[in-house]
């Protein structure tokens, strides 16, 4: 990625931040949301948006269908923000499911238990 196109992505990441935590607007969006990160497309016309988003499935999907209708409300947003391109991308929302996937693995270790015929270091 060149540096002109990650520093797009960066303030389209730190715009979109901003907007969905203090201007989306609705009620059945209980979901915390955070922008883990945008990736552009070469000729800056797409921007791939991860999500994450903290609740239970059904506050996630309602979140995530929510922020899906109001994806012209944030492309317009991003375009006020960031009047010095020549084109707005088209965003595409995406779920992040890296934290939740780390979670589980961080589960999956913690229970398991180490055997208890393993001599310890001090019995050497």
């Amino acid at each position: 990625m060149s540096r002109r196109t990650q520093q797009v992505a960066d303030a389209i990441q730190r715009v979109l931040g901003d907007v969905i935590q203090h201007e989306v607007k609705d009620p059945r969006m209980v979901a915390l949301v955070t922008v883990m990160g945008v990736e552009m497309s070469a000729d800056l016309q797409r921007a791939r948006v991860r999500l994450s988003l903290m609740g239970d499935d059904e506050e996630r999907s309602a979140t995530m269908e929510i922020l899906q209708r109001a994806r012209g409300f944030l492309r317009r947003r991003v375009a006020e923000e960031l009047r010095h391109l020549r084109s707005v991308p088209q965003l595409v929302l995406e779920w992040d499911t890296s934290i939740d996937y780390s979670l589980h693995i961080d589960e999956l270790l913690r229970s398991i238990e180490p055997p208890s015929d393993t001599p310890s270091r001090d019995d050497s």
